[in-house]
């Protein structure tokens, strides 16, 4: 593919993933207009947020695993069409059930676009040039969720909810360009063991069920997972082939990213919660507080993604760990003391958040063989979905039993305690999992290239 063609792909990509990111976000903001309309409790209009979510982050591994045997224009051209099917359905929707399946549907279709977005840069890319067009894909993500909340605010004063739809159905107009620009490749021809794929999808329902619902749903996770282990261990073809987790630098990333991701999604969860509460600021003006740290991510994710051409994959993991770790300190320290510095401060936290999902994501795809790209990044996509579910379970709870003492020494504010001690705490594991990164990914991995470099002189000495 030659650059000119290569970039043309890279920006429909980021403006998928902006219209993706959006339409994820905007119905969270109008949940209690749905319910006043269909007259329903908080507990049933939620599973409109939970039913996409869930049906968004297991359907990620599903199309990871398609790619590996379909080839991608075929995947997305199925899931942009099934987007646009769901936003027309839901924008005529007239009974709830009719709305919960046309978010359904659109989770079933925009699924398919995490899992390209990380395939793209790997297939379509060189190596010194994929760290720079994830960091560029990383923007689209990141414009989605500076404007998602500041469009869902227009559309509720302007019109009517049901106008939400038609931001995910703008999706389909990028799929012309797709069906130019991507190859006709396909990957290996495989059997697909759905009874292995299905017990993976149970095993994350009940487990993500059981973080808010209770030990019931995660009995039943414990018990799901334990038959897929058994299955894909004893079948042909298994659904993930249980070599794929022998591999020490894939495993070893995908725990790093699994922690990282639970740890930052609390700048999305927290902050606003953080405002509301210990701030006072209406909906409207959180939305707007938490844009000026959305477009520094947008602004700056492309540069990251050539430090990690540049300098290694390692360089950006620390300057990011630098920066989330100074905002989650700072956070701690100041909670209660302007919602203007808490705003500014969240600046160093998503661009260190960016950066360090371009790192591991980067990371990740290099210790992966061609065959398995599809499923190892759908897996790493799902289980950062699977992070961000339990930590918003866990750090709900928290928030709900509260905090009169503040951990942190350097804080002197009693107001948003809870808060700071989370933000506190959030700190220190960044720094215990940074110390652990060198220790055993940085440090190896230079031991091992000098190693390797060790026997290629020998052989050269022999030789002469």
């Amino acid at each position: 593919m030659e650059n000119k063609d290569q970039d043309r792909l890279l920006s429909i990509l980021t403006i998928t993933l902006a219209l993706s990111s959006m339409s994820v976000l905007v119905f969270n903001f109008v949940m209690p207009q749905i319910s006043d309309e269909f007259q329903l409790t908080n507990a049933q209009v939620s599973w409109v947020a939970s039913s996409y979510a869930l049906i968004y982050g297991i359907g990620t591994v599903f199309y990871g695993k398609l790619a590996d045997r379909y080839n991608l224009k075929e995947l997305l051209t199925f899931g942009l069409i099934f987007i646009a099917l769901g936003s027309l359905l839901g924008f005529f929707s007239q009974t709830f059930s009719i709305l919960l399946t046309a978010r359904v549907m659109q989770a079933a279709g925009a699924a398919v676009i995490p899992a390209v977005a990380t395939l793209i840069p790997i297939r379509y890319f060189p190596k010194e040039k994929r760290g720079a067009a994830m960091g560029t894909a990383f923007v689209g993500l990141s414009v989605g969720g500076a404007l998602g909340p500041v469009v869902s605010a227009v559309v509720i004063h302007f019109l009517n909810w049901r106008w939400l739809f038609c931001i995910p159905f703008l999706i389909i107009l990028t799929l012309p360009f797709y069906r130019r620009y991507l190859s006709n490749e396909r990957g290996t021809p495989q059997r697909i063991d759905w009874l292995g794929g299905g017990l993976l999808a149970t095993t994350v329902t009940f487990i993500l069920m059981g973080v808010t619902e209770g030990s019931r749903w995660l009995i039943g996770g414990i018990i799901a997972l334990s038959g897929f282990v058994f299955w894909i261990r004893t079948v042909r073809a298994p659904f993930l082939q249980p070599q794929l987790f022998l591999n020490k630098k894939y495993t070893l990333n995908l725990g790093i990213a699994f922690l990282i991701n639970g740890i930052g999604f609390s700048l999305y969860f927290l902050i606003p919660l953080l405002l509301a509460d210990v701030h006072g600021l209406k909906s409207s003006i959180i939305a707007f507080a938490m844009v000026p740290a959305a477009l520094a991510s947008a602004l700056l994710g492309k540069r990251g993604g050539k430090l990690a051409d540049s300098k290694g994959n390692a360089h950006l993991y620390f300057i990011a760990a630098l920066l989330l770790i100074s905002c989650f300190t700072m956070l701690s320290t100041f909670t209660a003391s302007t919602a203007f510095l808490i705003s500014l401060v969240l600046i160093l936290g998503n661009v260190g958040q960016t950066f360090m999902m371009i790192a591991l994501a980067n990371s990740v795809s290099l210790t992966l063989s061609k065959e398995k790209t599809g499923v190892g990044m759908g897996l790493f996509s799902m289980l950062n979905f699977i992070a961000g579910g339990m930590a918003t379970g866990l750090y709900g709870k928290v928030v709900d039993i509260g905090s009169d003492l503040t951990w942190n020494p350097l804080s002197f504010f009693h107001e948003g305690a809870v808060y700071s001690n989370i933000f506190f705490v959030l700190a220190l594991l960044h720094v215990l999992i940074s110390i652990f990164y060198f220790l055993f990914i940085v440090q190896k991995r230079s031991l091992m290239n000098r190693s390797i470099q060790k026997e290629k002189t020998i052989k050269e000495e022999l030789k002469c």
